[in-house]
């Protein structure tokens, strides 16, 4: 068996936050979200997996960008009741303190090992984060390539969660599908 030694080249700065999330990392969740909360994707554009499936699906959802001029850090929608999406990596820490600050429940995806650390783990303690674990590793769409995912990622995700789940830990198996973006990527559009 190979070394799995990706982890020690990987990319860990802004550039290295710009993958997104396939539609079958997001499926999973539909059944533990209320259909009856509005929803906030902060982190998401128009033809995000999370968007456009809870807006597919029926749910109220609304979305921000930096790209709008929204920084999650600094905007917050008028209403909303729940946080659902899969935030930079490189800030999950100011995301977390960001996500105090606003008191909402919330789903995020983020690497497992996110749970580690004293500080995370206090965090996570003090703020009963339940967790929604898969039996496989998510492989991500990489920046200007939506038709294909990243193969063998070196760590693995799970949705971290504050009063959303029934139960502090759940582990599902994960189905892949394939399925194309309804609109133009970011990348389609400024070729345009």
């Amino acid at each position: 068996m190979g070394l799995n030694i990706k982890y020690l080249t990987s990319d860990r700065t802004a550039q290295g936050d710009e993958v997104y999330t396939p539609f079958y990392a997001v499926a999973p969740i539909l059944k533990y979200v209320d259909k009856s909360k509005k929803i906030w994707c902060p982190f998401d554009e128009n033809w995000s997996a999370f968007y456009q499936t809870f807006k597919e699906n029926g749910y109220k959802v609304i979305r921000s960008s930096l790209e709008d001029g929204q920084d999650f850090f600094s905007y917050e929608p008028a209403a909303y009741d729940i946080i659902i999406s899969n935030p930079p990596f490189s800030k999950k820490d100011l995301v977390l303190k960001r996500l105090d600050e606003l008191g909402k429940p919330f789903m995020l995806l983020l690497p497992i090992n996110s749970i580690q650390g004293n500080k995370r783990y206090d965090w996570c303690y003090k703020n009963g984060i339940e967790m929604l674990a898969f039996d496989k590793r998510i492989d991500y769409h990489t920046w200007g390539n939506f038709q294909t995912y990243t193969k063998g990622n070196h760590f693995g995700s799970a949705y971290f969660c504050r009063n959303v789940l029934p139960k502090a830990l759940i582990v599902e198996k994960l189905e892949k599908f394939e399925r194309p973006l309804k609109e133009k990527t970011r990348q389609e559009r400024t070729e345009t």
